[in-house]
């Protein structure tokens, strides 16, 4: 311990003090209102937010968007801060559309565990099994919260079985649910073998009333409900930290997010299970250590979170050091340095000014224009090297865009730019059409919902899209080009990087021309 600096080591006993998750799983499984419910019981708000603002209650804090709250859904994902026994979460709820991958794609690369939320009525969906993929391709645990536990479901031990069996991961139960779903009379904590006993809260909006008792005290309120519960959870293995961490494992808890049931105990394993933040890798494999100097990298730009000032925040995760507002630091893309005199910490849409941030921190950064989603920075004294890059996603959708009226050609071009330089959607230039004509690429058609909604709401540009008939989208060398270029059913366009990318129709379309030209794409570098 001589050889670390007090400086050092104060980065290292600050970075212990963090933890940086994200919440994901498949569309309505309870995301937001998960998120809503940990802040609650964080004693960060007052009272519980409804996904859709029913009654009296709030819209969450993590659907702020216009469109988040008219269609009831998570279009992006969204950060929220908070201090919790001592502890810094930083906490981020994803969408868990599939049309939004790219986006929580972004955010799994900046957490350290993710918790994976199920319905206790569907099991493994679609979208849960894409995310968790994600997250074991990139090392991050996962702790798994069998929501809905309220609502008539399916046996515990039947979900149990699904996560080992579909996804080959074992659950080691750090609570578990006294009576089948939708007859919830309790929650054993197996950790010390007490019982709490919830009285719902009206509408979910506060916390749940709650009595903690001891084990032989719920045996003798619920005797056949308690044994059978100690008895099903007795035929799991319990919690070990190593194989949590090497993904082969994950502690499983029941509960009801909604009426803020199982709430607590989940944060109390965020608090004791997920992971501080550690070394991270750059792109050519060499670990950064934590208490080396400043070094971030950009996951995630949003613009239309102050109306009043129509500024954008570049979010940038600490990945080593300390920042401080107002260091010069460097863009390692471009070799520029420049002052972050405006950094924020982010609460859903709230900001308030941050003055120093350590590894695990969320920063957002106002209108540093020149970062985009992928870049890395870092301190002036810092040696270079860049976080591994944020490959695009495959896009099936296609779409031409135009403005409605051509007097808001100006607001179009900048709306347009804005929305490729967050990552919304992307922007590609065909040599045919020309940049007046750009052509919207998706990974999902609610993209083009979203894009069209906040060219009218934020830049006041309304426009017009043409659905294109392609499905298939390769980047192509310029040899590639001079192959296909002109071929029936392809269309060349390229990026604001210049990369060039050929649009097929169809992948009958894209074997033709690989069995034509057998070194087609092999150049090019992948999406």
């Amino acid at each position: 311990m001589t050889s670390v600096t007090l400086s050092n080591q104060t980065i290292i006993d600050e970075a212990s003090r963090r933890r940086s998750i994200a919440v994901i799983s498949h569309p309505d499984a309870g995301k937001s209102t998960l998120t809503e419910a940990l802040a609650l019981h964080a004693k960060v708000i007052s009272e519980a937010g409804a996904v859709h603002g029913r009654g009296n209650r709030a819209g969450v804090v993590s659907d702020w968007l216009d469109i988040e709250k008219k269609r009831g859904i998570s279009i992006t994902s969204a950060a929220l801060q908070f201090e919790y026994r001592g502890l810094v979460i930083n906490l981020l709820d994803t969408p868990g559309h599939a049309d939004f991958s790219e986006d929580t794609y972004r955010v799994l690369t900046a957490v350290d565990a993710a918790v994976m939320l199920i319905d206790s009525s569907k099991g493994l969906e679609p979208q849960t099994l894409k995310l968790f993929e994600v997250c074991r391709q990139r090392g991050v645990p996962v702790i798994t919260f069998i929501n809905k536990w309220d609502r008539l479901g399916k046996e515990a031990l039947e979900l149990c079985d699904e996560l080992t069996e579909r996804i080959n991961l074992t659950p080691t139960p750090i609570t578990w649910p006294i009576g089948r779903a939708g007859e919830m009379k309790g929650i054993i904590d197996l950790r010390d073998r007490s019982v709490t006993f919830y009285e719902r809260a009206p509408g979910g909006a506060t916390l749940a009333l709650s009595e903690t008792v001891t084990l032989d005290e719920a045996l003798t309120r619920h005797p056949e409900d308690v044994t059978e519960a100690i008895e099903a959870s007795g035929l799991l293995g319990e919690y070990d930290p190593v194989t949590f961490h090497e993904g082969t494992t994950s502690p499983l808890l029941f509960g009801a997010a909604l009426t803020n049931i199982g709430v607590s105990e989940l944060l109390s394993v965020v608090e004791t299970v997920a992971p501080s933040p550690g070394p991270r890798a750059l792109a050519n494999g060499t670990p950064r250590p934590i208490d080396a100097p400043f070094s971030g990298f950009v996951f995630k730009m949003q613009a239309g979170m102050d109306r009043a000032h129509r500024d954008h925040l570049a979010f940038v995760r600490v990945c080593s050091g300390q920042f401080t507002r107002g260091m010069t630091v460097v863009q390692e893309r471009t070799g520029r340095s420049f002052a972050t005199k405006y950094a924020l910490s982010v609460f859903g849409r709230d900001r308030s000014t941050i003055e120093t941030a350590y590894p695990g921190d969320v920063v957002g950064l106002v209108n540093a224009s020149s970062l985009h989603v992928g870049d890395t920075i870092h301190s002036t004294d810092s040696p270079g090297g860049s976080y591994p890059p944020m490959p695009h996603f495959e896009t099936e959708h296609f779409s031409t865009v135009r403005v409605k009226d051509p007097s808001q050609s100006k607001q179009f071009r900048k709306g347009i730019a804005q929305l490729e330089q967050e990552g919304v959607i992307q922007i590609l230039i065909s040599e045919n059409r020309g940049d007046a004509s750009p052509i919207l690429a998706a990974v999902g058609p609610l993209q083009f919902e979203v894009a069209a909604f906040r060219m009218e709401q934020e830049f006041h540009a309304p426009i017009i899209t043409d659905h294109l008939e392609y499905s298939v989208a390769r980047n192509a060398s310029a040899a590639d080009v001079a192959a296909i270029s002109g071929t029936l059913g392809v269309e060349i366009a390229r990026r604001s990087n210049g990369t060039a990318v050929a649009l097929i129709r169809d992948k009958w379309r894209l074997k033709t021309l690989m069995t034509n030209h057998p070194t087609l794409f092999a150049e090019a570098q992948p999406q």
